[in-house]
């Protein structure tokens, strides 16, 4: 007799999305579909331990352009537990997915990750432990190499090299040039009304 697992799987997507752009989307939709998740839930990060000395656009703007670039997608999802924490404090990965395990003990969570940060994976805040409580997915460029003890336990998925950043979409803004196709129309649309990014 063999049992089905039925457990819901779930992609988890951090970031500063500072603006979310195209690429983000195409990555999680990619990853969504290579691992048959049934969601992804992208999650904005408050203070990023990696950039903590930069400047970083308020909570609400960069919550509502999540919340407009996925707003038609039925398996994408906003999940703002990261800015519940004090403001003072960085977002720890360890922290985040400690709490979602105790909230959703019947959910799966793989947590996407790109293949620049996999090589810093032997500095992540209690990264022994938090590799025994979360799936890990790499994605890499194809050719791109992820070497360091802590691999064996990710799943390395190839993606598409697609060089849009939102440091660049940032600047394009602050020069007056168009960002049109680089984010979702609304989030376009919100980036001007809002004056975001403006020198």
């Amino acid at each position: 007799m063999s049992f089905q697992n039925n457990r819901k799987k779930v992609g988890l997507y951090g970031g500063t999305f500072d603006p979310i752009h195209t690429v983000h989307l195409i990555v999680a939709e990619q990853a969504r579909d290579i691992l048959a998740l049934d969601e992804i839930w992208f999650l904005p990060a408050r203070i990023p331990p990696h950039k903590q000395a930069k400047q970083i656009t308020a909570d609400v703007h960069r919550v509502k352009m999540i919340a407009h670039a996925i707003a038609r997608h039925p398996s994408f999802r906003l999940d703002t537990i990261e800015l519940e924490r004090e403001p003072e404090l960085p977002s720890y990965t360890y922290d985040t997915v400690h709490i979602l395990k105790e909230r959703h003990p019947d959910i799966d969570f793989y947590f996407i990750i790109g293949g620049d940060m996999a090589a810093y994976l032997p500095k992540w805040h209690r990264i022994d432990e938090l590799i025994s409580m979360v799936q890990f997915v790499a994605l890499g460029r194809p050719g791109y190499v992820m070497d360091n003890p802590y691999m064996q336990c990710v799943i390395k998925v190839e993606m598409p090299q697609l060089d849009v950043s939102s440091s660049m979409i940032r600047k394009k803004v602050a020069l007056g040039q168009s960002i049109r196709y680089l984010v979702p129309e609304a989030v376009r649309m919100y980036i001007e009304e809002k004056r975001l990014y403006e020198a």
